[in-house]
């Protein structure tokens, strides 16, 4: 059986990379699996990093046998005046099959899943084009004004705080959502469509790789469930133990020896940097994201290992003053 899932996730491949772009999004593409995917993670989205950037939000995907999460993150759009319709797990006979995401000019169905951010799970209420500029909805973005001016206010689209309350992450099947695409995202199905850009896809092949994303390695709670940029791993990942020594998660230790990894690594991305006229060589690129991994990794079982950094209590004072030893 675990062959003929193989063979036939490789003939859904294979038919996607030979249908062309602007049918994208009309094809299920992927493994077949009878498991539905976990629950959306509750999580903050990271500030916008710079006018034009589009949100695209984090989702379970599959592979190695497990779900894995890949973090929500910011993107640049591949054209003026397209819009980003998610991908979504879908039920039909007898199995989730992923439908991939796209680009487009109108925003498709995805599944009705309330991907928060201005994605409710109908349509998107986090942006719109305007004059050939990408304006933000700062009611359900989250966008530092002081840098990009080209805001606007719509509070109709938030649907309790912009927090997800249904976080069932899969139409269809048992105890999955029931929605089905109305006439705007039928419509919308049939325009022309950009695939994935190449960020996206290497974003997806990144998160694949660090198997602390993995659903059976996290339970459901990803370490990084968002992140501002694409390879901006660093960055998430000063965050997190910064984040595990405040919590006393982590021990002056062991923040001590995480640091000086990060500290490494990004001395030699500099480095070869340097060397490369400011860019990094495909196989740079892999051993840098290999020892991101193992970083990424480490600060995960660091952070769960039971230690801590908050002293134990002391003890209740004996009776009549008698020493608790005697």
């Amino acid at each position: 059986m675990r062959k003929l899932m193989l063979v036939r996730g490789l003939l859904l491949a294979l038919f996607v990379f030979l249908v062309p772009a602007a049918s994208f999004a009309q094809v299920s593409v992927g493994v077949a699996i009878r498991v539905g995917p976990p629950v959306l993670p509750v999580y903050v989205q990271p500030v916008c990093p710079g006018e034009g950037y589009i949100w695209t939000p984090g989702y379970w995907a599959h592979g190695d046998d497990d779900y894995y999460w890949v973090p929500g993150v910011w993107v640049m759009p591949p054209s003026v005046g397209v819009l980003w319709t998610p991908g979504y797990w879908g039920w039909g006979e007898g199995v989730y099959v992923f439908h991939a995401g796209y680009w487009g000019p109108h925003v498709g169905f995805y599944g009705g899943v309330n991907y928060g951010f201005g994605y409710g799970g109908v349509g998107f209420g986090g942006g719109e084009w305007r004059g050939g500029r990408f304006a933000y909805n700062t009611a359900v973005t989250n966008v530092n004004t002081t840098v990009i001016h080209n805001t606007y206010v719509n509070n109709t689209v938030i649907v309790n705080n912009n927090t997800t309350v249904n976080r069932i992450s899969y139409n269809g099947g048992p105890h999955g959502i029931a929605a089905r695409p109305n006439s705007a995202e039928m419509a919308a199905s049939h325009e022309s469509h950009f695939r994935p850009t190449t960020t996206q896809v290497s974003h997806q092949s990144s998160a694949r790789s660090d198997k602390s994303n993995f659903a059976s390695v996290n339970h459901g709670k990803p370490a990084t469930p968002a992140m501002s940029k694409v390879n901006a791993r660093e960055a998430n990942q000063q965050a997190r133990i910064g984040n595990g020594a405040k919590s006393g998660q982590l021990t002056p230790h062991e923040t001590k020896n995480l640091e000086k990894r990060e500290g490494h690594i990004n001395q030699e991305v500099r480095n070869d940097r340097q060397a490369n006229g400011g860019r990094l060589t495909p196989q740079e690129r892999q051993q840098v994201n290999h020892q991101q991994n193992n970083a990424s990794k480490a600060i995960y079982n660091d952070k769960h290992n039971g230690k801590t950094d908050r002293p134990a209590a002391a003890p209740k004072e004996a009776k009549n003053n008698e020493h608790p030893h005697r």
